[in-house]
């Protein structure tokens, strides 16, 4: 009898310290979430959910899909070789292939950092009536600050607490508005595509399938340093961090789900377009009432400012491997990027007469980015050279490859008919 209590107490000890240990790579997919659940995302969610109703709650469960198995798969490049995107691209493509990717990429994180900083200004103007443009450069420098000052994990810290807020306001306006929960669920597994609605579809896929946060979420997973491990530890490492890419991309997918179910519950049914953040807001408080005004104002402070935090970071990682470098704040690479990020994007909001369009076709812009991005991850994640015996099976690398050419036929598709 003692020592079946002493194999049981074994046995019970060793999964509290298996799922202890679990916790320990929980961190780098809550910081991707970020990147799609930003003001580009509330810009396009709530543009959908007005102008189609439910109709393209399937474009969420299909993007979520795409990136959980992107997102695994370029983390799983992180974990096997110890080099981010960006360092690989440098190292394993020739320059005439390297150069334009990552020199687009480098846009594309600009392009994202628009859309956060400029998702901030119009929380702050919302919020203390701060005109656009000096609430763009509040935000902007926050967020420099931020990232040039703190240690990685004090940043990350941040924006878990920043999800936790936005994923917490969300769920409280969803209690303040009638949902058609029957309706809803045949729409996010049934495509459909409105007359109008490309646009909108091409936006919301660029807002949550992302080329930065495919070059973030390589460099992320560095700060565990699992590549310096056994091949045990590695192969544990890769199953731990699927789960916690899905557990964030579960909750990204839940966010992204309740903006388009707001926006249709709240403007759809009473046959309002909404064309402004502000204007969401301001038609919010007489439906709602005065709290989910102030709350959506807030979460939507929270999202581009921690959003912004992590564009700029992958900027700083994309413009660091581009020198065969790693992310790292004290370097002069890795700060020049970031500041590019940041201030490049806020020069071209100098420029914007439309904060809404401009996070619209910001994100339409990210999706045509993003196929060259995905066929370079494909090219080096199923490379023995690359990644040694861990290169994709032919499984995973046809899985890829029909994701790439799926967005890359919607991109053509737009230029078409568009």
């Amino acid at each position: 009898m003692k020592n079946w209590l002493h194999q049981f107490k074994e046995k019970n000890h060793k999964r509290y310290l298996g799922g202890i240990d679990f916790l320990k790579y929980i961190g780098p997919g809550l910081i991707v979430t970020v990147g799609f659940i930003d003001p580009g995302n509330w810009a396009t969610n709530f543009a959908g959910g007005a102008s189609f109703g439910y109709s393209l709650l399937w474009v969420i469960s299909l993007s979520t899909v795409m990136l959980v198995v992107l997102q695994h798969n370029v983390a799983h490049l992180g974990i096997a070789t110890g080099k981010c995107l960006s360092e690989a691209a440098h190292e394993y493509l020739k320059p005439k292939y390297s150069i334009p990717l990552l020199g687009s990429a480098v846009a594309a994180s600009m392009l994202t950092s628009l859309a956060e900083i400029l998702g901030g200004a119009i929380a702050l103007n919302m919020l203390f009536h701060i005109p656009i443009k000096i609430g763009s450069l509040i935000i902007a420098i926050v967020a420099a600050l931020m990232l040039l000052t703190n240690s990685y994990r004090l940043v990350e810290k941040y924006i878990i607490s920043f999800v936790s807020v936005i994923g917490i306001s969300f769920l409280y306006e969803l209690f303040l508005v009638k949902i058609n929960w029957s309706q809803a669920a045949v729409a996010w597994v049934k495509p459909e595509i409105p007359n109008g609605g490309l646009f909108v579809i091409l936006s919301i896929l660029g807002a949550i399938v992302m080329p930065h946060n495919l070059f973030l979420h390589s460099e992320v997973i560095q700060s565990r340093q699992i590549n310096q491990k056994s091949d045990k530890e590695i192969r544990r490492a890769l199953k731990f961090e699927f789960f916690d890419t899905l557990f964030a991309m579960t909750i990204g997918w839940a966010i992204n789900s309740a903006m388009i179910l707001l926006a249709a519950s709240a403007f759809f049914t009473r046959g309002i377009q909404v064309n402004e953040m502000s204007q969401a807001q301001q038609l919010l408080t007489p439906l709602l009432g005065n709290s989910a005004g102030i709350v959506f104002a807030v979460a939507l402070l929270m999202a581009g400012l921690s959003s912004t935090i992590t564009s700029g970071m992958a900027g700083g990682s994309i413009f660091s491997g581009i020198f065969g470098e790693s992310y790292n704040i004290s370097d002069i690479h890795s700060r020049t990027g970031v500041l590019l990020s940041l201030f490049g994007a806020y020069i071209i909001i100098l420029f914007i007469n439309t904060p809404f369009q401009g996070l619209l076709w910001s994100q339409m812009l990210l999706s045509v980015q993003l196929p060259f991005t995905i066929f370079a991850q494909v090219y080096l994640t199923s490379s023995g050279q690359v990644m040694g015996k861990y290169a994709n099976g032919k499984r995973m690398k046809f899985l890829l490859y029909i994701i790439a050419i799926l967005i890359l036929a919607l991109n053509v598709w737009l230029l078409i008919h568009g």
